[in-house]
């Protein structure tokens, strides 16, 4: 009888291990799919089957599932990684599996169009405008009015997304993104955004059902690198459903509803606004598991394979996240810590990301953490508490990279060093 495994089609940094791990733990083989294998580093430290694959290229991504099939018997594939969850979607339905429909991703994928499918079902979005150029840029941006998110159409973990709140800090953000620096994942079109200004949610829903709705809040403007998050948020009851009711009205319009869907949201004047609908998991799953016992990647994957999931609750505290954010960009002397932190009642996971001497230059977008720490408690001062304590144990030391005019004096250009030359003549 063949052994049955599961194609992971690429990975994520936070989710990545946690589908694998998952998958063995339901008896299934994970096989991962990748384009460089060496980029997901838990696959050789884990000893996981990987295979090297253009995953952009469907024919050849459908080759090696079905050159698999003549070893193993293949209960379902899926990913954690938005950018190739289309590609999945298409994959699932050559070989009848279960999956997620690819049209219904690719729509969602293009936040423009997503934007466009939102407003005309009526659920509350920011003003939005669509622009291809500096000279459209500036010129929506005077009609939405400053303070704008420009943010790539297409895109995750907020890379290219910037809060303009002056039109230097506009120009500024246009010659970034259309000038070279920033990597494309289809032809450069920019979403320009009002400024949706509140506290910060995120819906996390499987099917059609709301498992719980996060807090979160970011390191200072003008970009949006989440600092902490608290699962569940501290809402009340009515606060609660109007924000469950907003998310679960996004479905529709998007052709979502199938598996999973993380929805964010900020409370502004008018109530809640839709700002993103991901069709995907929301990165780190782990507070839900800890707060409440529902591990979503392990029902996921049930779905995926076609079993039965269950999304019951089996108890009810509150954890959180705190991501370790530098200030400055430098090399990373030293960053310690991490075991004493660890070690405090209450603390579910440290984790660090970087080794010293490591060159710290920072993105402005989720690559921007040093690490994190996850806690959780039956009460939400109890976690606050033992994660302030975590983090204030957690320190590190970042030596600036040394300026032009520093370089200059200690590596002098052959022109500056011919002066030199010629003055002490």
């Amino acid at each position: 009888m063949s052994r049955r495994a599961l194609i992971l089609v690429e990975g994520t940094r936070s989710n990545g291990l946690l589908y694998v791990k998952a998958t063995q733990r339901l008896g299934l083989h994970p096989i991962t799919l990748s384009a460089d294998p060496a980029r997901h580093d838990y696959l050789a430290a884990e000893g996981i089957e990987a295979i090297r694959v253009d995953t952009d290229n469907l024919d050849a991504l459908i080759h090696e599932c079905s050159r698999l099939r003549a070893t193993y018997d293949i209960a379902g594939i899926t990913s954690a990684e938005e950018s190739v969850y289309a590609t999945v979607g298409k994959l699932c339905r050559h070989f009848d599996l279960p999956g997620p429909n690819p049209a219904s991703i690719e729509r969602c994928c293009d936040k423009f169009i997503q934007r466009e499918l939102l407003a005309e079902a009526g659920v509350p979005i920011p003003a939005y405008r669509l622009a291809a150029n500096a000279t459209e840029i500036e010129r929506v941006a005077a009609e939405i009015g400053l303070p704008v998110v420009l943010k790539p159409t297409v895109g995750v973990g907020s890379i290219g997304v910037r809060l303009c709140r002056n039109i230097d800090e506009l120009a500024e953000h246009t010659t970034y993104l259309l000038g070279g620096k920033h990597v494309w994942r289809s032809s450069p079109r920019i979403l320009a955004e009002e400024f949706a200004q509140g506290p910060h949610y995120v819906a996390h829903i499987m099917g059609n059902e709301v498992i719980g709705i996060a807090t979160a809040d970011f390191v200072r403007p003008p970009h949006f690198i989440c600092r902490e998050t608290f699962f569940p948020a501290p809402l009340t009851d009515d606060n609660y459903e109007r924000i469950a009711e907003v998310s679960l009205s996004c479905l529709q319009p998007l052709g979502l509803g199938w598996g999973p869907t993380a929805i964010e949201l900020r409370w502004t004047k008018r109530g809640p606004v839709v700002i993103e609908v991901n069709p995907r998991l929301g990165g780190g799953p782990q507070p839900i598991h800890l707060a409440y016992g529902i591990d979503l990647i392990t029902e996921h994957i049930k779905l995926v394979i076609g079993e039965e999931w269950n999304l019951r609750r089996k108890h009810s505290h509150i954890a959180a996240v705190r991501n370790l954010v530098p200030d400055r960009d430098g090399i990373l002397d030293w960053i310690e810590g991490d075991n004493r932190a660890a070690a405090i009642p209450g603390v579910a996971e440290v984790k660090l990301r970087v080794e010293p001497k490591t060159p710290i230059v920072r993105k402005g977008d989720y690559r921007d953490s040093l690490g994190y720490v996850i806690a959780v408690s039956p009460s939400l001062a109890g976690t606050e508490a033992i994660l302030k304590r975590a983090v204030d144990l957690i320190n590190w030391s970042i030596t600036p990279f040394p300026t032009r005019g520093e370089q200059e004096q200690s590596h002098p250009s052959p022109s500056v060093s011919a002066e030199i030359a010629q003055s002490n003549r």
